[in-house]
């Protein structure tokens, strides 16, 4: 039962009847250098991935993730038959729910807890990645910015499950 402050609209936007699944997962060890492909990796908490450049305290930028649906979408707009994951520059591919639904919320994948942050929009070097038009190719489509709330491994396959609504 929903509380009686809830808009319908509001309540729509919660539910996600199915886990996502982890596709794909890339760390970048440093800037200008390939992705490289791995099938696990620990998140660690407050920071980022390790083994990827951004393990910092970067805040709301810990691991960046892209739907796996849009995939073909953004191949299509740039021109292509299609686009491999590595180069669009994102830690995590995932399927099966829609990215936009986990802004603002708390999330579990693998051993890890996460709080999407905001949009990952993309950068002009999806222009040299993907061509004239890979930039444009990219907006609306460039996933999930998430803050590392609780550290732990992460694998290729792992569910990914919305948790309760409370706020970060």
């Amino acid at each position: 039962m929903l509380p009686p402050t809830d808009t319908a609209l509001g309540a729509l936007m919660r539910i996600l009847p199915r886990p996502g699944r982890v596709r794909w997962i890339g760390l970048r060890p440093q800037r200008d250098v390939a992705m490289n492909e791995v099938l696990a990796v620990v998140a660690e908490t407050g920071k980022g991935l390790i083994g990827d450049r951004y393990n910092s305290a970067s805040g709301k930028r810990g691991i960046t993730l892209i739907q796996a649906e849009h995939l073909p979408v953004i191949a299509t707009l740039a021109g292509h038959a299609e686009v491999a994951a590595k180069t669009l520059r994102r830690n995590l591919v995932v399927e099966g729910i829609p990215l936009i639904a986990l802004k603002e919320r708390r999330f579990r994948i693998g051993e890890a807890v996460f709080f999407g942050t905001d949009s990952c929009d993309p950068c002009s070097r999806m222009e040299d990645a993907l061509g004239p038009g890979g930039y444009n190719a990219m907006r609306g489509h460039g996933g999930l910015c998430a803050r590392i709330l609780e550290g732990g491994c992460i694998r290729v396959g792992d569910a990914v499950v919305v948790l309760d609504d409370i706020a970060e």
